[in-house]
């Protein structure tokens, strides 16, 4: 089977993808042989390649060492990549220090250095007596924040930092720091997973000593302001505090974790029923758009189960968006959920309404994604890792080329991205496109392509489309606030009239609006009425009070001209 132009015979580790992270416009994806790629937004240096250029392409992050790298983590305008060495590598937006180095933003991956001065909470020796150097084992970004687990459990964090604040140990800051910093609460335990949102951290740690495989303790703390952190209330706690439901005594069993920016996502097993596989979804925190799957857009300050996924399903991955949350199973079907029915977008892209339940995502020809890898969540964008890290898709908002398609327009269905970009040292990109642009959708827009001409035809008719969509979103919306406020009820489909639905281009308003009136009952027309003379009043009272403006200037103007 090809696999994104390239037959399964010719599949390589450089071509295979283990680990994906999404920034808030932009995607790194790590490939087996260690080398980091990135595409979308180049602004502050996230991409890593030495300049701020948009990237609508899967390109190789630029690094002077020869170093493989083993993991990758976005926070919002930042990266980070750990080396096989246990070093940390970082690039991006450093305004609060989260690329763990001082000074200004980073065009290519910086090494951490301050790592290199620091030594775990829990010190060891090799055996010669020496004290072994720090290294980390897992990082993690969210925000404006850093964290990294090093080989010996102990947490590390910085940039924008939740931290206990003054001299009251209760009172709660946030801690602009360039430097990491051991949270000792876990000092004897052992960090096994972490995630943060914009200003709040959930971590997985062990009850002993060393970590087991059904003896892990949800902790949070931070920023509340929402019930992100899942205790209850709304209070922010400045230090880690147990999450009750997922306790040392709790039958369930913790597995992932993933933040949005005001909003926790956490998938578990149930100890009780042995090796039954079938997860359940918790969220909690900001439900505003329906980004927590429970059915509607109220926010949460405990966990609850996400309604409507399938039961007995395992769940391979999970993460978040800023307002939308994505999962994936083991035999490859996706769900969403949360702002525009679960892509995202922004509602100035389009307006398609909250997915407030779990809403599944197919591909292009409505089957499943094979061999799922993992899911990654940028603000208004999703990538999909399968066929065992060969095939990536992704979907959403697609300006300043974030969905690595080429393109630069929204995808709401998945769309593949160009990988691998190379092929036995040769660039493959024209010869993907060439294959991308051959499926149904693409080959009708560039039917008629015939030089570059026509290209840069067709990409002014693919803005002036998207610009008359976003114009005809804003209509829509003005449409129904007017009809709501005239009718007082939202506007539906079937509102519209027929002689307009089927008109050849002209339509008589009057006409209309005397049939709407002659179909009216008694209670819609007393409503109108009152519309109308409100509407009248205000018209009448507006006009007298800029007569009155107007007499006023008229007569200041003719006194200053007497005085002269």
């Amino acid at each position: 089977m090809a696999v994104a132009g390239i037959s399964t015979g010719s599949r390589s580790l450089s071509h295979k993808i283990v680990s994906v992270a999404a920034g808030e416009a932009h995607t790194l994806v790590l490939s087996a042989d260690g080398s980091v790629y990135a595409w979308g937004k180049g602004r502050l240096g996230r991409l890593g390649t030495g300049s701020e250029n948009d990237e609508p392409f899967p390109v190789r992050v630029g690094s002077d060492s020869n170093l493989r790298f083993v993991e990758v983590a976005a926070g919002a305008y930042h990266s980070l990549a750990l080396a096989d060495d246990g070093s940390v590598w970082s690039w991006g937006y450093n305004i609060y220090g989260q690329l763990g180095i001082d000074g200004e933003n980073a065009g290519k991956p910086r090494l951490v250095e301050r790592f290199l001065e620091l030594r775990s909470s829990s010190l060891t020796e090799d055996e010669h007596g020496r004290r072994k150097p720090l290294k980390v084992s897992f990082i993690k970004a969210g925000g404006m924040m850093s964290l990294a687990i090093d080989d010996l459990g102990g947490l590390w964090i910085w940039g924008n930092c939740p931290q206990q604040g003054g001299s009251n140990e209760e009172s709660f800051s946030l801690v602009k720091s360039s430097v990491p910093i051991p949270v000792w609460n876990f000092h004897g335990h052992t960090v096994v997973k972490v995630a943060c949102g914009n200003e709040h951290i959930v971590a997985l740690v062990s009850a002993g000593e060393s970590y087991k495989a059904d003896d892990l303790v949800c902790y949070s703390w931070g920023n509340n302001n929402h019930g992100q952190l899942g205790l209850g209330d709304r209070e922010s706690r400045s230090r880690p505090e147990i999450i009750q439901n997922f306790n040392e005594d709790s039958s369930w069993v913790v597995y992932q974790v993933a933040c949005g920016a005001f909003h926790t996502v956490l998938l578990g097993l149930d100890k009780r029923l042995g090796d039954t596989l079938g997860s359940i979804c918790w969220t909690f925190g900001l439900g505003d758009n329906g980004q927590l799957g429970h059915g509607s857009s109220r926010s949460a300050n405990l966990p609850e189960p996400v309604q409507g996924l399938p039961e007995e399903t395992f769940l391979v991955s999970v993460d978040c968006g800023l307002f939308h949350t994505s999962v994936v199973s083991s035999s490859g079907d996706v769900w969403s959920w949360g702002m525009e029915k679960g892509l995202g977008l922004c509602p100035d892209s389009t307006d398609m309404g909250d997915a407030v339940g779990p809403r599944l995502i197919t591909n292009v020809n409505g089957s499943t994604f094979p061999d799922p890898v993992q899911v990654a969540c940028g603000a208004a964008h999703t990538v999909l890792v399968g066929e065992g890290g060969f095939q990536v898709w992704s979907w959403g908002r697609g300006r300043n080329g974030v969905l690595g398609t080429g393109r630069t327009i929204d995808a709401f269905v998945p769309t593949s991205v160009l990988w691998p970009p190379f092929a036995g040292g040769q660039p493959v990109i024209e010869n993907e496109r060439r294959r991308i642009e051959k499926s149904p959708v693409i080959e009708n827009e560039r039917r008629t392509e015939k030089s570059p001409e026509m290209d840069r035809t067709l990409a002014t008719v693919l803005e002036e489309r998207e610009v008359l969509r976003s114009k005809l979103s804003i209509m829509g919306r003005y449409a129904s606030l007017l009809h709501g406020s005239i009718f007082g009820k939202p506007f539906e489909e079937k509102d519209i009239p027929e002689s307009l639905l089927h008109s050849s281009g002209t339509f008589d308003v009057a006409k209309e609006w005397e049939n709407m009136l002659e179909s009216s009952d008694v209670g819609r027309l007393h409503r109108l009425e009152m519309f109308y003379r409100n509407m009248v009043e205000g018209v009448k009272d507006k006009r007298m009070k800029k007569r009155v403006e107007e007499i006023v200037k008229e007569c200041i103007a003719g006194s200053r001209t007497g005085r002269q």
